[in-house]
């Protein structure tokens, strides 16, 4: 019999049932079974059937709506989907916790369990507020260039937008509204501004109120992207993140895998490819987890390549019947 305890399947609704090696099935030979089934629309929804593509999860579950740019930016942009087959890695995730959640039922009393997770409604579920807001309050939320759908409208022609190109050709992400919250952070960057002479009137007592901060914001953003567009990327992120302001650098993919940050932090790994002769740089652990450390342990596995070790070593067929079922195309 199998060692494997836990399974994770993709196949139409109906398909491995059919088969049978549907849940009821195994888990007669392993109550301690645990079978994750991830298929687009789930086992028992009226759209279980449907054949939808990456695009379709996106637009359905409420992405696409949340996603695309300001009217200054585009006007009438429509709405935009994020490549890569994100809405498979939203579906992964979830199946992913319920896996974890029923390993840990399952130390407790050792019965397996049956998952169907499906990634519409995983897409559906990680939209942040939009959704929420929608069910909550009747509201839809407005796309915004570079920041979180909001229901409120924002006018980035009067305060600019959050990405702004820098001195030295290359861009940064700023969140200019946090700053005139509170005259204690303003009067920080214009010290910073006054040691340029760009300060400008930033210093006056005029913004050591909230008054007089929200009065004056308009001047006070223009003000400061004048300042902020005299300074490099660096800079500007590293300054920033010293005075306590959430900015960021936007970085391009080659700029990422050479950033001095992640290399402290270990956060990529060379994993060998023996096959191809050489390594390939991967993403590394999301966090540092000190009492249980993650690592790769080795690259993922090839098409078709643990079918002997499965098949002929534990489901007891034959080296020719593995061969037959190669040549008639079945794995």
């Amino acid at each position: 019999m199998p060692s494997a305890d836990i399974l994770l399947e993709s196949h139409s609704h109906g398909y491995l049932p059919g088969l049978g090696l549907g849940y009821d099935h195994l888990s007669a030979l392993n109550p301690g079974l645990i079978m994750c089934s991830l298929t687009p629309f789930g086992q028992s929804g009226p759209w279980r059937d449907f054949k939808p593509s990456d695009l379709i999860h996106m637009a359905g579950g409420g992405q696409m709506a949340s996603c695309g740019y300001d009217d200054s930016d585009v006007a009438g942009g429509p709405p935009m989907a994020p490549g890569g087959g994100q809405s498979w890695h939203i579906g992964g995730e979830y199946a992913y916790i319920a896996i974890v959640s029923a390993v840990m039922a399952r130390a407790m009393t050792g019965q397996g369990t049956y998952i169907d997770s499906s990634i519409h409604d995983a897409c559906a579920l990680t939209t942040e507020g939009a959704v929420n807001t929608y069910i909550y309050s009747g509201k839809v939320v407005y796309r915004h260039t570079g920041r979180h759908a909001t229901v409120d409208f924002i006018d980035v022609s009067r305060r600019g937008g959050m990405e702004m190109p820098t001195r030295d050709g290359r861009w940064v992400h700023l969140a200019l509204g946090e700053l005139i919250e509170t005259p204690a952070r303003l009067r920080r960057l214009a010290e910073w501004m006054d040691e340029h002479g760009m300060a400008q009137d930033l210093l006056d007592e005029t913004y050591d109120t909230n008054e007089g901060v929200q009065a004056n914001k308009e001047h006070v953003w223009q003000a400061v992207r004048e300042f902020l567009q005299t300074r490099d990327q660096d800079e500007i992120w590293h300054k920033g993140q010293e005075m306590g302001f959430p900015w960021g650098a936007v970085r391009s993919m080659d700029e990422v895998t050479v950033c001095p940050h992640l290399d402290a932090r270990g956060f990529f790994t060379e994993v060998e490819h023996p096959e191809q002769g050489r390594s390939f740089t991967y993403p590394g652990p999301a966090a540092i987890f000190n009492g249980s450390p993650w690592r790769i342990s080795r690259r993922a596995p090839l098409v078709g390549e643990h079918n002997e070790e499965i098949l002929c070593g534990e489901l007891g067929l034959s080296r020719q019947e593995l061969a037959v079922l190669a040549e008639s195309g079945v794995v």
